[in-house]
């Protein structure tokens, strides 16, 4: 076995050790040397310790590598279920051996588990609630917030809706059919919420629930409309729900990364933080030929 020592530095270690546990485990005479019976002892000791050393060294390789590791992450469903499988697919592409675990939890959530330290990494709104000023990043309660594209929020119609013939929607239009929201406290709700009500409208949601997946299926369906990120809009439109721009209000929010101030990432988890800047970093999800 190479331990990569010269004979002098060997010795010595070895002088070392002896002195450290208080007796021989070599005997020594001018041309060779003999194990004691504490040495004999101890020598599958030292050789598993070793390969031990060996191994861990190399786990450790690997991982600095990205050749292995696991990463957790938590996003809100409205981007786990349509961007976030994006980004995966590229970043599997160039490490296939990382093992994700993606938590998919409403924006309130994410924030908490990112906190709490059971995940390293989410993707949510920006927790200051845009009260960063520059919205470069946001550095409260130790969390910081590294944006990578703003949403603007669209209305979503049922098939047949009269309001179909407009380009362009306003929460009083919209609030004359029955309106469907999540329920509290999403930070999705408490955004249209505030909006609503600043404009001086009534927010009193006919039907609640707790995903946006369940409201364009009831939006499809007849039972009334609603306004979501833009972020989900093809989603929408594959349940069978029909989008609009939302100009009055405008609600605009950023999405971005959010990770612990004082707490490193793993190699593996900086390295799908890169891949969510590459692939949304200024991102839009309007298009108006979709609408």
């Amino acid at each position: 076995m190479l331990v990569h020592l010269s004979q002098p530095a060997l010795s010595s270690a070895i002088k070392v050790l002896e002195t450290t546990i208080g007796g021989p485990l070599l005997l020594r005479t001018t041309r060779s040397f003999v194990l004691t019976p504490e040495g004999e002892s101890f020598y599958p000791v030292a050789l598993r310790l070793l390969a031990d050393w060996d191994g861990a060294f190399d786990s450790l390789h690997q991982r600095f590598a990205l050749r292995a590791g696991k990463i957790s992450i938590a996003a809100m469903p409205s981007f786990a279920s349509n961007q976030l499988p994006i980004a995966i697919r590229h970043f599997k592409t160039h490490h296939p051996e990382i093992k994700i675990t993606l938590n998919d939890v409403i924006a309130e959530e994410v924030v908490a588990m990112v906190r709490s330290g059971r995940v390293e990494l989410g993707v949510s709104f920006d927790p200051s609630d845009g009260k960063a000023g520059s919205g470069k990043q946001f550095d409260g309660d130790d969390l910081l917030f590294s944006p990578l594209f703003e949403d603007r929020f669209v209305a979503v119609l049922p098939p047949g809706h009269s309001l179909l013939s407009l380009k362009e929607l306003s929460a009083t239009q919209l609030l004359q059919s029955e309106f469907i929201s999540l329920q509290a406290p999403s930070r999705v709700r408490q955004l249209i919420s505030r909006e609503f009500v600043r404009l001086g409208l009534s927010f009193t949601p006919a039907f609640e629930t707790h995903q946006l997946v369940t409201i364009g299926r009831m939006v499809a369906n007849g039972l009334g409309v609603s306004v979501v990120p833009s972020l989900c809009q093809a989603q929408m439109h594959e349940l069978g729900a029909h989008c609009r721009p939302l100009l009055e209000p405008t609600i605009r929010q950023q999405v971005g990364i959010i990770t612990r101030r004082r707490y490193p990432l793993s190699a593996a988890c900086q390295a799908m933080a890169n891949t969510l800047q590459d692939t949304f970093f200024n991102a839009e999800f309007e298009n108006s030929n979709n609408y």
